[in-house]
């Protein structure tokens, strides 16, 4: 029995022995070794432990030495062992550095290359100097900012909040008199049974900056049936005090004698005024073609055309004359010079023929 307890004391000692060699770091493998104890209690030679079947003892320590280097590549950061989970951790960690090293370098040179790009110089004001262009066909030559500069320039601000549409409309610091061109708008009340038939209540002329050079209301000639407030504007009280007809009839005659007649359906204008005109004097700007093809409508309203070519709303409630004279007139002279050239052009090919 003691004999026993001797012999496995000695295992447990050798087993011990051989387990803190394998947990030695590599330094420690040639360090002196303990000497081991058989199991009769007797000293073993260091050099039988470490002989193998197939060499000398020579052949086991380069095995130790790889053993412990993998161990010691296989620790993590904490001293555990992580079987490579902390190198591919690691390898990650170095990878995402290394992309946001290249974006920050991206970026970098981006930021120089936008910078030693050009910058697009805005026209200036002094740079946009012709007139009766039409502003769209500016803004597609030149851009926006071009368009802009010419619609300020030709009085036609598109932010209604700067001024009112008579300032839209109405070139400032300009003539009050009477000018080659004039442009004329009326407004009517209905006569007869039902208020279908109209006479002239209003007058309104102005020149060619939208100067007015004439208003005047007209006393009715028959019984007014139909006021057409909502459209025409007219209260009872407007033309009870109004001029006679005949002497404002022949007023405005006067005025337009030689003169270019501007005005948006101008058929209906002269007809209550019993009025005729030169065809060749008359622009109407509802039956102008580049006009008509720039809106899609064969017979366009006057609202329409100035809210789609010189952004600017009329007639958003009662109709004023005065107002709408302007608003011809405007049209006008944002074509003018082609809408002249296009007629004189007609005259020539007429004589040609």
């Amino acid at each position: 029995i003691l004999k026993q307890k001797a012999n496995n004391s000695n295992k447990s000692f050798s087993a011990c022995q051989t387990d803190t060699k394998k947990k030695q770091p590599p330094k420690a493998a040639k360090s002196p070794q303990v000497p081991a104890m058989n199991g009769n209690g007797n000293v073993v030679k260091a050099n039988s432990i470490n002989k193998t079947d197939n060499g000398s003892a020579k052949d086991s320590p380069p095995l130790a030495k790889l053993k412990s280097k993998g161990v010691a590549v296989n620790k993590d950061l904490n001293g555990t062992k992580s079987n490579g989970k902390g190198c591919k951790e690691e390898n990650k960690l170095g990878s995402g550095v290394k992309e946001k090293n290249k974006l920050e370098n991206s970026d970098v040179k981006h930021k120089r290359r936008k910078a030693e790009e050009p910058v697009e110089q805005q026209p200036k004001e002094a740079d946009i100097w012709f007139d009766d262009v039409d502003p769209k066909d500016i803004e597609a030559a030149l851009g926006p900012e071009a368009a802009k500069i010419a619609r300020r320039n030709l009085g036609l601000e598109t932010d209604q909040s700067k001024g009112s549409v008579e300032q839209v409309l109405v070139k400032e610091n300009a003539s009050d008199g009477v000018t080659r061109a004039v442009a004329m708008d009326c407004e009517m009340v209905g006569v007869g049974p039902k208020g279908e038939d109209s006479i002239v209540a209003r007058v309104s002329i102005v020149n060619q900056f939208g100067k007015c050079i004439y208003d005047k209301f007209v006393k009715p000639t028959e019984e007014v049936t139909d006021y057409r407030t909502a459209v025409s504007g007219i209260r009872p009280e407007n033309i009870r005090t109004g001029e006679d007809f005949k002497k404002v009839q022949k007023e405005v005659a006067d005025i337009l004698k030689g003169r270019i007649l501007v005005g948006h359906a101008l058929k209906n204008d002269l007809k209550v005024l019993f009025l005729d005109h030169p065809r060749k004097q008359i622009r109407d700007t509802q039956r102008y073609k580049p006009f008509k093809e720039r809106v899609k409508s064969s017979r366009p309203s006057l609202k329409l055309l100035c809210q789609r070519l010189l952004n600017v709303q009329v007639q958003t409630s009662e109709h004023c004359s005065v107002q709408d004279a302007q608003a011809a007139m405007r049209l006008y002279t944002l074509e003018k010079k082609k809408w002249e050239a296009a007629i004189k052009n007609k005259a020539n090919n007429k004589k040609c023929k």
